[in-house]
């Protein structure tokens, strides 16, 4: 598995490394402040997390006395991980006869292939997992997911492409209940005619779960693709207004320069970022700490 440092180097090393730059040991400027800020948006932090960082970065730096940039570096790492928020732990446990968790996201942002991370998480952890291939509109989801299923041994439920995702869904929670598997993943269209014909799908989907298991969905996961920067940010809006996301996966920050959309997405959506995706592989999926993943974007030598 490719180390959390590995998968963000090329943001450690462009833009981060540029504020580790302007955050050496000179004294603090109007210049230092003003390069701050333009780094800070390049990096895709976007402008109202951005603003929020640098209020709270200046008060502290009149608060405490801080002088020099080298000190603010310090400071910044620590208002990044209280940005954060706390480590979200993920309950691999359940006192449910059957947990269901819904995933969504656009086409492309490597949903099906966090499904299939994210079971294998969980059936290491002792679950009995079952699939749902409810991205009908697309026949290579549900071939993709059915591969994956194979792989590592845990069931797919899957109707003929353009079936109706619903009765897909309620079919899998029958076979969830009658094979007594304890958790059910259930995979979703990323991409219909229009953005409203998707959030309607989905609304549908969910109230198809929550009609068959009590409180269901119990987790809904929004899979974003870090590569799309502020884009990103517009996407989850969306689901979050239509399924109520609880958490993020986040995908793809080993090829981005622009990490620093971690930071927006929770700051401006209130969405904790649950998982990160390090690598392709099956295994490359680990639990998200806010604390190491800023310690990882920045070169610490202190």
């Amino acid at each position: 598995m490719p180390s959390l440092r590995e998968t963000l180097a090329r943001t450690r090393n462009s833009i981060f490394g540029r504020i580790q730059t302007v955050l050496g040991q000179a004294d603090i400027t109007t210049e230092t402040w003003d390069d701050l800020e333009a780094l800070l948006l390049q990096a895709d932090v976007g402008a109202p997390t951005t603003e929020k960082l640098l209020v709270s970065l200046r008060k502290r730096a009149t608060d405490e006395g801080i002088i020099q940039a080298a000190a603010l570096r310090k400071v910044l790492k620590e208002e990044l991980v209280t940005l954060l928020g706390g480590v979200t732990l993920a309950h691999y446990t359940s006192d449910r006869v059957l947990e269901v968790i819904m995933v969504v996201g656009v086409n492309g942002s490597g949903k099906t292939t966090s499904i299939a991370k994210l079971s294998s998480l969980y059936v290491r952890h002792g679950r009995k997992v079952l699939l749902a291939a409810a991205d009908t509109f697309r026949a290579a989801a549900i071939d993709q997911l059915q591969v994956w299923g194979e792989r590592g041994g845990i069931p797919v439920i899957a109707g003929k492409p353009n079936s109706d995702p619903g009765a897909v869904v309620y079919d899998a929670v029958q076979a969830a209940f009658n094979r007594k598997a304890d958790l059910l993943i259930v995979d979703t269209a990323g991409r219909l005619h229009t953005k409203h014909n998707l959030m309607q799908e989905l609304k549908k989907l969910r109230n198809v779960l929550s009609r068959s298991v009590h409180d269901a969905p119990h987790q809904t996961l929004l899979v974003i693709d870090a590569t799309n920067g502020q884009n990103a940010i517009s996407q989850a809006k969306g689901f979050a207004e239509a399924v109520g996301v609880t958490g993020v996966i986040l995908t793809k920050l080993d090829g981005t320069p622009k990490g620093g959309v971690t930071f927006a997405i929770v700051n401006e959506l209130g969405i904790p970022i649950s998982y990160i995706g390090t690598g392709e592989k099956v295994g490359d999926l680990q639990e998200f700490d806010p604390k190491q993943f800023v310690d990882n974007l920045f070169d610490d030598k202190e």
